[in-house]
């Protein structure tokens, strides 16, 4: 590739990259800026004149910030470590063992990924309701219901079974041979050489269940159970919003996700089974 063509390249590649992070930077801007600076002003202005703090430490008079934390933190743990274990689950036979209709399941399961979920959503609060998964009946089963519906899905299965089919079928056979149970070669041998492809659903599980919205406005009915986006829509009013606290609360957040994915990043990049087998 000629240096012009690497120039434009990387030119390109830096307006896309200033299109992406624009909208973050607008938010971090009003969240610092005081009540004295119009926040809609025209032409914009992306630096604050009044430079302050106080709308994050205002954010945590307002709502109970870390109760909507803790059941953030809960639900989208609980949600990312059972995607992980079912997903894994599923994908193990659709990728090393051979049974009648293992195509056909594998094609059916993939063309969930098409249907949106808003179009499944009152089918899944009916069932929801059935089974008495609402904070009607507890507080337990509160959770339950904001985490078993998106506790397996399409994408976790197809990235598990594709992480599963890479790796050479010379070490499943050796465990067997060494009296291994499929359980066994499932958890203790194929599971860790797959760490970069788990670690890469567990960053899109968490962030999507970090940022799910409405869901749990539709399924929470207790306050005490709200989540971080449902707990930061009380911040707005009927009929004005403190745009402010919002921007505030919103960066806020947002740490815990840079976070989980800062201690997950090693591990996108492969490599843990380079040497498993020799010759």
């Amino acid at each position: 590739m000629s240096r012009i063509s690497k120039l434009i390249t990387h030119m390109i590649l830096i307006f896309v990259s200033i299109i992406s992070i624009f909208p973050f930077l607008w938010l971090l801007s009003t969240a610092l800026k005081g009540n004295s600076e119009n926040i809609f002003s025209y032409p914009p202005n992306l630096i604050p004149l009044d430079l302050t703090f106080e709308n994050f430490v205002n954010v945590w008079k307002q709502i109970p910030f870390i109760l909507y934390f803790v059941n953030s933190f809960i639900v989208a743990m609980a949600t990312v470590v059972l995607n992980i274990l079912f997903s894994s689950l599923a994908a193990y036979p659709l990728a090393r063992m051979e049974f009648k209709g293992k195509k056909t399941i594998f094609y059916l399961i993939l063309s969930t990924i098409m249907i949106p979920f808003q179009t499944i959503m009152l089918s899944v609060y009916l069932i929801v309701i059935k089974l008495h998964l609402t904070d009607y009946y507890g507080i337990i089963t509160g959770y339950l219901g904001l985490i078993l519906p998106f506790a397996v899905n399409a994408f976790g299965i197809f990235l598990m079974r594709s992480a599963f089919l890479n790796l050479p079928k010379e070490i499943e056979e050796a465990a067997f041979i060494d009296g291994a149970s499929v359980f066994e070669v499932w958890f203790k041998i194929l599971l860790p050489l797959t760490k970069p492809t788990l670690s890469v659903l567990a960053v899109f599980t968490f962030i999507g269940c970090w940022g799910e919205f409405l869901w749990p406005s539709i399924v929470l009915t207790n306050k005490h159970l709200y989540t971080l986006p449902v707990g930061l829509n009380d911040l707005s009013g009927i009929f004005s919003s403190n745009w402010r606290l919002i921007a505030a609360g919103a960066i806020i957040s947002m740490i815990p996700v840079l976070i989980f994915f800062i201690f997950t990043q090693k591990f996108f990049i492969s490599g843990e089974n380079e040497g498993a087998i020799k010759g």
